[in-house]
């Protein structure tokens, strides 16, 4: 495999380069929704919710249109399909539902996810992994108990810690567009 460098951009996980001035635009969309999302949670997340139900609706018509034209898989394609479009529908028709119950299981999962991550670390830490990984189990399970014993406080705290989230990552963002840009001058 050969080693790809450009002066044009940095390198992309799927292998191809993008310019500078992308990561600044990701960076000020973060910001700004980051923003958003802290002086108005709810509506910031209604508006996520209604793009992500019109995503799921737009590719459930092309999954299945898809599953006509490519005919391995078709039965899962058809179901995706019908899935998506059903969710997609779902999620335009009742955005304030969908916001709150999908805000409701995501912080589910992620109590769940923090449990089984905390248990399988405590079990590492155990068999030979260090007293490190002990204690990132350790705090992985309280994280995860402490969002499971009260699922509604967790429900209304995440546009807030994903809004702090949008803002370190946006800033990130355009602080290192601007390296690169400087970095790209230099070469």
């Amino acid at each position: 495999m050969t080693e790809m460098t450009s002066t044009t951009g940095i390198p992309h996980p799927m292998g191809t380069f993008f310019p500078w001035w992308l990561l600044l635009i990701q960076g000020i969309i973060a910001l700004i929704l980051g923003i958003c999302l802290i002086y108005e949670p709810l509506f910031a997340m209604a508006t996520i919710i209604i793009f992500l139900g019109a995503y799921w609706f737009v590719s459930g018509i092309f999954t299945l249109f898809g599953a006509f034209g490519d005919t391995s898989d078709r039965g899962w394609k058809i179901l995706l399909g019908i899935l998506g479009i059903i969710l997609g529908l779902l999620f335009l028709a009742y955005p304030l539902y969908s916001t709150v119950i999908s805000m409701f299981l995501f912080a589910i999962m992620v109590g769940i996810i923090a449990l089984i991550y905390g248990f399988v670390a405590l079990y590492g830490a155990f068999t030979g992994k260090g007293w490190g990984v002990g204690i990132l189990g350790i705090l992985s399970i309280l994280f995860g108990l402490l969002i499971l014993a009260n699922p509604f406080a967790s429900t209304l705290a995440l546009p807030y810690v994903f809004g702090i989230l949008g803002i370190i990552f946006g800033f990130a963002a355009i602080v290192g567009s601007f390296m690169l840009r400087s970095a790209q001058k230099g070469a």
